[in-house]
């Protein structure tokens, strides 16, 4: 027999950013729960609203299965004197596990007691597991309330806990557990839920649509139909979507309209206020453009929306005043005059302001552009870009509204007549703006973005600001992979260490010691990137760990680690004379080899075909051919067994030995520059 659970946590409206975290640690806390309680079940769903966190286990087990365990005690030396009677040990040993000495079983030299365990009544288990299910729920943020010794993200209101129709008793933080629960804030009352298969039925009878996916999907129609209803079409972030989910448990989507005059305004200076800030949803026309439409949605019914819509429109329309208002003195003076007040912005402590920072944007960005074989003209857009980038920091429109840096340099740049490529590296610099965000579209955004981002990587590293565990407060580790996959998306050869010295001379560090240090660490912080991208493009480990030791250049990594993984399959008796040659190639004091020392006709073989694989490689290399490279280093396989064959390496004669470990270490560094097969795991 089974029966249905319901668990719903009742408090106060938590934040709509931690409810899918919330939700998912109960689901996977039941599941562990129940499967150390040795309790079948049919499925784990959760559901929630802002005042309300639900698990819903179907078709779970109304006791415990029973369970046989053999537990060893001491061995038989120990279990049993001299006689074959029971000693101390084995008889405490037999009272621990409840049964008799006589029945203790012998196997494999020690002594088992065979322990029948019956299975509980899964009431009397939930009992625990429920308040324990509460407890250990995680949060970013803890409260306490009253003068409860208790934290919860926001205090608990009420619990109901219903296994079938009986309610399971406990007690979390002064409230008990019942099968009452509460509904809508203004719609609903409180309520008695009958039996956990009623739950659904029974919120939304209080107008609590408690099943999140069904909630969304509503809103999601509610939205589409409102715009289609006012003649245009939503733009639905599904990030907006999501945070809106969480606010609303009962939700009807309205239409609000707002004067047009605000459409002269660039349309992120509206759309930003009106999603950002006040969580609603733009409305365009087919042709894309922004119409004077917004649409909300309201925690409640059809009743009075009127009102509702009166409401929304009098707090945009208070938002965009503030954003014409602010638009219009910006716009008093160009972009470039705002780079004077960038000189009073302290940009981090001991770096300089971010007018500094502006005057090395554009330097650098001159130099990347030439390492990255750009154009003149998009030198010249990258470094005026670079040198705008972060003007529009200091205006009021990104000072009141943040999340427009960036888009208001681009907008500025525009009206002030500068070169689309200039206003739209303006914005892109910042890409990757967080984890899933793209990449600039432009030559001149990569340009720009990369030289901001090593700007600010061997600043910070400078300052000895190098993250550590889960500590990046500049999100060094992010705009680390940002240059990463830019360099290996637009397939350009750049040097990180010529980038990263570039930027310590403007930086004006000077001393050797600290600038290799720095070139150091950086390489370091960039190897554990590139590790992590190799992963996500499911490169053999191995294969990896051969092709990071340098990481200068970076989609050079990846085509030598492409390279070397169609490589590996098919040349293994190859990377064992490499692995051969490099372990004696340690022990090479002195690298200069002498011709005439090569007595052997299998050294002087070894010798000749060195000199044109490596002539071969190199040229390969040259042209990033690592496969052709690889190919040719592998034509010395043979003549590399010949001389392991004929040759004492370590010859008595010192001048010998030195020079053939001379000729052995010579192989392996121009090895060394495809990879470090070494580290190749052979089957």
């Amino acid at each position: 027999m089974s029966r249905n659970l319901l668990l719903e946590i009742g408090t106060e409206e938590v934040p709509a950013h931690v409810m899918p975290g919330i939700l998912k640690q109960l689901k996977e806390h039941a599941e562990a729960g129940l499967k150390e309680l040795r309790l079948e079940y049919d499925d784990v769903q959760t559901m929630g609203t802002p005042r309300r966190s639900a698990l819903i286990v179907r078709g779970l087990a109304e006791r415990q299965e029973d369970v046989t365990r053999e537990n060893r005690g001491p061995s038989t030396k120990i279990a049993f004197d001299a006689d074959g009677n029971p000693s101390k040990a084995a008889q405490g040993f037999a009272r621990g596990q409840k049964v008799s000495p006589e029945d203790l079983v012998q196997k494999d030299g020690y002594v088992y007691a065979i322990v029948n365990e019956k299975g509980q009544d899964t009431s009397e288990l939930l009992k625990k597991l429920l308040p324990d299910l509460i407890c250990g729920l995680s949060f970013p943020n803890n409260m306490r309330w009253g003068d409860l010794d208790f934290k919860f993200i926001r205090p608990i209101r009420w619990i109901v806990a219903l296994y079938g129709d009986d309610v399971i008793p406990f007690e979390v933080a002064e409230v008990t557990s019942s099968r009452r629960s509460r509904g809508h804030r203004f719609l609903g009352h409180d309520f008695d839920i009958a039996n956990a298969a009623s739950y659904e039925k029974a919120c939304e009878e209080q107008f609590v649509i408690v099943d999140q996916e069904r909630r969304k999907e509503i809103i999601r129609k509610g939205i589409v139909k409102v715009a289609e209803d006012n003649g245009g079409h939503a733009e639905i972030s599904e990030e907006l979507l999501e945070e809106v989910l969480y606010l609303v448990e009962y939700p009807t989507a309205l239409c609000g309209h707002f004067d047009e005059k605000y459409l002269k305004l660039p349309p992120e200076a509206v759309i930003t206020p009106m999603r950002d800030h006040q969580r609603y949803f733009p409305v365009k026309d087919d042709e894309g453009n922004l119409m004077p439409l917004f649409i909300t949605v309201r925690n409640g019914g059809s009743d009075y929306l009127d009102v509702v819509q009166h409401g929304n429109e009098r707090v945009l329309r208070a938002r965009l005043e503030d954003a014409q208002f602010f638009f219009d003195d910006d716009r008093k003076t160009s972009l470039e005059s705002h780079l004077e007040k960038l000189k009073t912005v302290v940009f981090q402590d001991g770096l300089g302001t971010l007018y500094d920072k502006s005057c090395r944007l554009e330097k650098l960005s001159g130099e990347v552009a030439e390492m990255a074989g750009a154009s003149v003209a998009d030198k010249v857009y990258a470094m005026r870009a670079g040198k705008l980038a972060k003007a529009d920091l200091v205006t009021g429109m990104v000072t009141e509204f943040t999340e427009l840096q960036g888009v208001m340099g681009r907008s500025y740049a525009e009206l002030d007549g500068e070169p689309k490529e200039v206003s739209q590296a303006i914005d892109e610099h910042y890409m990757p703006r967080f984890a899933d965000d793209g990449e600039p579209g432009s030559v001149t955004g990569r340009i720009v973005s990369i030289a901001d981002k090593i700007d600010t990587i061997t600043g910070s590293f400078s300052r000895g600001l190098i993250p550590t565990g889960s500590q990046d407060p500049f999100a060094l580790r992010r705009q680390a992979l940002g240059i990463v996959r830019q360099i290996i998306g637009a397939k350009w050869h750049l040097s990180i260490s010529r980038m990263v010295a570039e930027a310590m001379d403007l930086y004006g560090i000077n001393d050797p010691e600290e600038r290799a240090k720095i070139q150091k660490d950086v390489a370091d912080f960039m190897r554990l990137r590139m590790k992590n991208v190799l992963s996500e493009q499911n490169v053999r480990y191995d294969v990896a760990d051969a092709v990071l030791p340098d990481v200068d250049d970076i989609y050079a990594v990846i085509q030598r680690a492409e390279a070397v993984a169609g490589f590996v399959t098919d040349g293994t008796a190859s990377i064992q004379s490499f692995v051969r040659t490099g372990n004696l190639a340690e022990k090479a004091a002195d690298k200069h080899m002498d011709e005439a020392l090569f007595d052997d006709p299998a050294e002087k073989e070894l010798y000749s075909a060195y000199r044109v694989a490596a002539e071969k490689s190199a040229a390969c290399r040259q042209k990033y051919d690592f496969a052709g490279a690889i190919d040719a280093l592998s034509a010395l396989h043979e003549p590399i067994d010949k001389f392991f064959d004929s040759v004492m390496v370590m010859d008595k004669n010192e001048d010998v030995r030195h020079n053939r470990l001379a000729l052995l270490a010579a192989i392996d560094c121009e090895v060394k520059k495809v990879a470090d097969f070494d580290k190749i795991v052979i089957a």
